[in-house]
């Protein structure tokens, strides 16, 4: 599924607000699931990221919580 999502969405949007042109690696819950299923796969709450992109939003969540 995770493929799939890749396919139809090639580009990471972090970047693409930023002007820059680069492939998306990483599926990404907009909102993360904190482990609720239908948050994991609603594909409404999916975004396409490249790795560096998707590693800084997952620090940034696992050591920025609130």
């Amino acid at each position: 599924m995770a493929k799939n999502f890749l396919r139809k969405h090639p580009l990471c949007v972090d970047c693409e607000e930023l002007g820059v042109v680069e492939p998306a690696t990483d599926v990404d819950h907009i909102v993360p699931h904190r482990g609720d299923r239908r948050k994991f796969w609603d594909q409404s709450n999916w975004q396409a990221l490249c790795h560096r992109c998707h590693s800084r939003k997952t620090a940034r969540e696992v050591f920025h919580r609130r």
